[in-house]
């Protein structure tokens, strides 16, 4: 019996083989065109990273898959694969909030693969910089959580900064407990950032009632503590039980499972419209300003009404240069600089009208 296992394996694994070596002829085919690809966009001034042309292609051979692949699996795949082939177009920087390990470095490498060089940066303000200053290629924030609503600095820091929006994503906030214990019981102190604290409040309460809970800067310092100390342990995402070489004891700790973080990715620069996007694939987000006046804001919406432009996102914030003045950020679900006549209307109504970016609508990472 154990003679004819090991010739079916063999016969199995030879086959394999065979495959794997031609998937690595077709892989380097493929790496040959990119590379040609990537010689035209540097001739033609045309940025390396394309999200519509990637979205566009994962949705294609998802729709084709026929299986046992299931649609998670091919997308890490393909993910890996995209950012490799940026990669040998150019080597690509992107700036994020750091350490080495914070939610927002997990979910560049996630959405813009591995071949990508996370460079973390101390706050928000610095990312903007990095981008703007041309220091690195691209930047990643998050922008807005399902729960707790916008990251009203990252609005703020698009008004003095040159940048536009190439890219959205949506990232799922799941929290996990890791420590160098192997087992729960084992645990009598939790390092987190205060928010993941509050999010698992229930689970903690329900699993540790004893544990001493301890605020740390980020989860990434968190899980860095953590491994220091026996009896500890850390919140914070999956992926820094590899980083900090540290055991997962628990996953999908939060109380509330239906909590996204939207990301956005920028680029230096203002933005340009040089796709054609399908109907309902584009999302286009403005700040504006007006005058204080009745009627002012009102006069504004009855344009996108009239054409039936649908508004997913208004909001206010305090102008920084102007007491009780306030700027308005939009995200209207088209591609608004398209359509050039439009534009000059609404630029009429407002005493300040910015495109901060035109953009495929975003999948959920």
């Amino acid at each position: 019996m154990s003679d004819d296992l090991d010739l079916q394996l063999a016969r199995l694994r030879e086959k394999i083989d065979e495959i794997d070596s031609e998937l690595l002829k077709l892989l380097s085919l493929r790496a040959d065109f990119s590379i040609e690809v990537g010689r035209l966009k540097h001739e033609h001034g045309l940025p390396i990273f394309c999200p519509q042309r990637e979205q566009q292609l994962l949705a294609e051979l998802e729709a084709s898959n026929k299986g046992p692949l299931n649609p998670e699996q091919l997308r890490a795949i393909y993910t890996e694969i995209l950012s490799a082939s940026r990669c040998l177009q150019q080597p690509q920087r992107v700036a994020c909030l750091g350490p080495v390990g914070t939610f927002s470095y997990l979910a560049g490498q996630e959405y813009l693969g591995k071949s990508v060089v996370m460079q973390p940066e101390p706050d928000l303000a610095s990312v903007f910089s990095a981008v703007a200053d041309g220091k690195t290629h691209l930047g990643m924030v998050p922008l807005e959580n399902s729960l707790q609503g916008s990251v009203g600095q990252c609005l703020d820091l698009f008004i003095h900064h040159q940048v536009h929006i190439v890219a959205e994503f949506f990232f799922r906030v799941r929290h996990s407990l890791l420590s160098v214990e192997k087992e729960l019981s084992a645990v009598e102190k939790i390092y987190s950032h205060p928010q993941p604290l509050a999010q698992c409040a229930g689970w903690l309460k329900t699993s540790l009632p004893k544990a001493t809970l301890i605020a740390a800067d980020s989860t990434a310092r968190a899980a860095e503590l953590a491994g220091k100390e026996a009896g500890s342990a850390a919140i914070g995402h999956a992926g820094l039980s590899e980083l900090f070489k540290l055991n997962l004891l628990a996953q999908g700790i939060e109380d509330q499972s239906d909590n996204w973080t939207r990301f956005v990715v920028i680029a230096p620069g203002a933005p340009s419209s040089r796709r054609e996007y399908p109907a309902g694939s584009a999302k286009s987000t403005l700040l504006f300003t007006l005058d204080n006046k009745p009627g002012s804001l009102y006069s504004l919406l009855a344009v996108f009404k009239r054409e039936e432009l649908n508004l997913s996102k208004l909001e206010s914030r305090p102008a920084r240069d102007s007491n009780w003045g306030y700027t308005f950020f939009a995200d209207v679900e088209a591609d608004l600089l398209a359509r050039p006549e439009l534009l000059k209307e609404l630029s009429e109504k407002c005493l300040l009208l910015k495109i901060l970016g035109v953009y495929p609508v975003g999948r959920r990472v």
